[in-house]
């Protein structure tokens, strides 16, 4: 009888769908989809390189109290490796941040998760890795999904402004990716943490005369947000640390998928309207995603046993935030 409680509790866990660390995957990979309306919102009133800078700048402060310790030892290479991975971030959130004042959240969230296929393509022309066929297979579903989420005036090259630079942002956001993976093993992920986010900031910032863009006037609506925004960069950058230690990375990318789902949502709550159309190109984007990740020949021996960290576990959403 005193194990019968045992007996039943026990496979009771094992039915559980997904684990603890798969759960905070997912709250944080919501959290990242409602960041694009609150970015959206942000810029009435506020400049998207002044943005940037005040975001990441407060990251990096939250950054250097969670890892004080850590940087007592830092040295030149983790200097080096996290100011060219914070000058991605800059690069990527800023064009991101720029496109987010002429189109809707969920756009820009569907647009950019084409980072995800995009980085094996980057490995091929940078590491010569050659993709898999269901890389290239994902890669053709999400720029089909790009043009139909665009609308009709795509097929006549007719993407505005605000996409075009929300495109773009993708290649240093993938960047940022294959950066962290090649530093990985060579480097504190802390104090790294820290230099990228203090470093993203500082380029914000240092953007602003050159874009033309001058300080805004103060305003609760730029202040808040950015504060707020900065802090959650560093709850999901330590969450994904730790929650991608036991999951494996094809199983967290495809949580991550979710994200400009988690957005579409959140932006039809307070008002986007996404044509039929684009709902398609959009649901094609995530198709790509998730297929793009797809490993079948590994995917029984990975789910029953945790898998090592994802070369870019330290950062594989390019926004720390």
């Amino acid at each position: 009888m005193l194990h019968t409680p045992v007996e039943t509790r026990e496979p009771a866990r094992r039915r559980l769908p997904i684990s603890r660390q798969e759960g905070a995957l997912l709250g944080i990979t919501a959290l990242w989809g409602s960041t694009f309306l609150i970015v959206h919102l942000a810029m009435q009133h506020s400049g998207p390189w002044f943005f940037v800078g005040l975001r990441f700048a407060v990251a990096g402060l939250v950054g250097i109290v969670v890892f004080h310790r850590a940087l007592r030892g830092m040295r030149w290479r983790d200097v080096g490796a996290g100011a060219a991975i914070g000058v991605s971030i800059a690069l990527g959130y800023g064009l991101q941040t720029m496109g987010l004042q002429t189109i809707s959240s969920s756009t820009s969230a569907f647009i950019t998760a084409l980072y995800v296929p995009l980085v094996p393509l980057l490995q091929w022309l940078v590491f010569r890795r050659a993709p898999r066929a269901l890389t290239l297979v994902g890669v053709a579903l999400a720029f089909v999904g790009l043009l139909l989420l665009a609308g009709p005036d795509a097929l006549t090259i007719g993407l505005g402004w605000g996409e075009i630079a929300t495109l773009i942002s993708t290649l240093p956001i993938a960047a940022e990716i294959l950066l962290i993976g090649f530093f990985a093993k060579s480097v504190d992920a802390g104090r790294v943490t820290v230099v990228q986010l203090l470093v993203a900031g500082a380029a914000g910032f240092i953007a602003m005369p050159f874009a033309g863009e001058a300080a805004p006037s103060f305003s609760w609506a730029w202040l808040l947000p950015g504060i707020g925004l900065g802090v959650a960069s560093c709850v999901i950058q330590l969450t994904m640390n730790w929650a991608q230690r036991s999951v494996s990375p094809t199983r967290a990318t495809i949580i991550y998928a979710g994200e400009p789902v988690w957005a579409g949502l959140i932006g039809r709550i307070a008002g986007d309207r996404l044509p039929p159309i684009a709902i398609a190109g959009a649901c094609l984007i995530v198709a790509g995603v998730i297929v793009s990740e797809l490993r079948p020949g590994r995917r029984r021996a990975a789910d029953p046993a945790p898998a090592a960290p994802s070369s870019s576990g330290a950062d594989p959403q390019p926004d720390l935030g």
